[in-house]
């Protein structure tokens, strides 16, 4: 894997280098592209993200192990090398339950340290231990059986119980994504802060993104939340808490 995770890195980075900077967040609700300053070299980022890796998985194993030992905590990390994607970072699960968690080769080349990268690979790492997306599909199944159900009782016909479904589906999945991401954040600076590094450095890539405030069914909280999530776990640790 760390071959083919090389490999990936030099095949996109090698045409980062003139590439207008992004200004997503860690899993962007919209996307933009603004000039930046400060990143690393092409090289700078594959050795960072290298780095990172041989720190941070083995910490994110071990938690998950003790946290959630009925899961599979072997993480796959994957590079997605095509330049044209925007910066993110997300986790999912193969058909065997193995998490899986993918950058995107510009938010690689995007992040300006390790702290920072360190800071999202736990985060990703954290919404496998905390279950998150399983939680996250029975909260959409709940949501489309609801609507339909309504729909249904409603007189309505084939097509708009169906149309309702797909409704429910989509404000159940959102409707604890907020808590969801403020959990990551929590569980995702332990892991950072274990394997050495300082997540409060790491969420000010918070401070460069841009904030999607605070909308009805968001997926994503304000990053000042974020932030202060980052900061209050950092002073429990420090206080051995």
């Amino acid at each position: 894997m760390r071959i083919l995770l090389i490999f990936f890195l030099g095949l996109g980075l090698a045409g980062c280098s003139a590439v207008v900077a992004p200004t997503p967040s860690v899993s962007p609700p919209a996307p933009r592209f603004t000039p930046a300053s400060g990143l690393p070299s092409a090289q700078q980022a594959a050795d960072n993200f290298v780095a990172v890796l041989d720190r941070v998985e083995p910490v994110a194993e071990r938690i998950c192990r003790a946290e959630a030992p009925d899961l599979a905590c072997d993480y796959q990390i994957v590079v997605d090398s095509r330049v044209e994607m925007p910066p993110n970072a997300f986790q999912t699960v193969d058909e065997a339950g193995r998490p899986i968690i993918a950058f995107t080769i510009t938010l690689v080349a995007e992040v300006r340290n390790q702290d920072e990268l360190a800071f999202i690979l736990g985060h990703e790492a954290a919404h496998h231990i905390a279950g998150h997306l399983p939680r996250q599909r029975d909260s959409a199944v709940r949501g489309a059986v609801l609507a339909g159900v309504l729909a249904s009782l409603g007189g309505g016909d084939a097509q708009a119980i169906e149309t309702a479904q797909r409704v429910g589906a989509s404000v159940g999945a959102r409707a604890y994504s907020k808590d969801f991401e403020l959990e990551a954040d929590a569980l995702g600076t332990i892991i950072a802060y274990r394997a050495g590094y300082d997540p409060i450095v790491g969420a000010q890539y918070f401070a460069r993104i841009e904030d999607p405030g605070n909308r009805f069914l968001g997926t994503h909280p304000p990053n000042a939340s974020r932030i202060e999530t980052v900061r209050r776990t950092v002073a429990q640790l420090q206080a051995g808490g």
